[in-house]
């Protein structure tokens, strides 16, 4: 797939008309895990957990790959979230009021083959889908997690614009060590410890400001892996896949790193959400990307 993207920060905007891949972004389909919500056609605000979990709305839709939304479901939930899919086939569908009690709204992978573009504009035909509802949303306190597709629409042009900079294509960066838009290992340095990471070709992050987090750099040192302010709620992105599961790596015969991307996810999610899982803290990750969950 391939993906035109115009203002891609400061190294893309001399190459406006470059055409970039978005990522598995287009991982094997897992299957569809069953929907938990309990009305049909939801566009209200959202029903709170009744276990008192924090809820956390994954978008599953025609801007997303099969299993990318229920990778994200499953890293989630493990996590101690209750998980609940929103997109215009689903019993949650965007309305004014959908995002309210929300602790989290997922942009997960796309499909390969799929350009930023029209990821984006399949976003738009959903009739209750507005970009400044997911900006409002996080503007006043919420929480945005964009994982690879969902990393390159948390930019601009197009995206929602939330990021203190901007994504841009991985692959075409100056000293990538992934060139093609094949399924890969990619290396990465996650608070300076060396990790392997589900890549498809992902974003980097171009980001600045002082309470801009990297939390994890490819070798080249284009960011990986941020969490930022956004008004008075945060954003997090990963360009590569944490919450890949086994059987990404099985199809593509890649070494299983699987346990290590989840414990990596487990950090973005704490620093993101700004609490600690047992044993750690999100300023001092376990060094394996596998620290105990709670």
């Amino acid at each position: 797939m391939q993906v035109m993207r115009a203002g891609r920060g400061a190294a893309a905007l001399a190459l406006a008309a470059v055409v970039l891949t978005a990522s598995a972004c287009g991982a094997p389909g897992s299957g569809a895990s069953a929907d938990t919500a309990a009305a049909a056609g939801r566009t209200g605000q959202a029903a709170p957990d009744p276990d008192g979990r924090p809820l956390a709305l994954v978008y599953r839709g025609p801007a997303a790959c099969q299993g990318c939304p229920e990778a994200a479901h499953d890293m989630l939930e493990q996590d101690g979230f209750a998980v609940r899919y929103i997109g215009p086939e689903e019993q949650d569908r965007f309305g004014p009021d959908a995002l309210s009690g929300v602790a989290l709204y997922v942009q997960p992978g796309g499909t390969n083959g799929q350009e930023v573009s029209t990821a984006w504009r399949l976003m738009q035909r959903d009739p209750g889908f507005s970009p400044e509802l997911v900006r409002a949303y996080v503007r006043g306190g919420g929480h945005f997690l964009g994982l690879c597709m969902g990393g390159y629409l948390a930019g601009h042009d197009p995206g929602y614009g939330l990021l203190p900079g901007d994504s841009g294509q991985y692959i075409s960066s100056r000293g990538a060590t992934v060139t093609d838009e094949q399924d890969h290992l990619v290396d990465v340095s996650w608070r300076g410890h060396p990790q392997r990471m589900y890549f498809q070709d992902g974003p980097y992050f171009d980001v600045s400001g002082p309470d801009a987090d990297v939390l994890a750099r490819y070798t080249n040192d284009r960011a990986a892996a941020v969490v930022a302010p956004y008004g008075a709620g945060r954003v997090a992105v990963s360009g590569p896949h944490p919450e890949a599961p086994s059987d990404w790596y099985l199809d593509y015969d890649l070494p299983d790193e699987s346990q290590t991307g989840l414990g990596l996810g487990e950090d973005l999610l704490h620093t993101l959400m700004g609490t600690s899982p047992t044993g750690t803290s999100p300023t001092n990750p376990a060094p394996t990307g596998t620290a105990p969950r709670p």
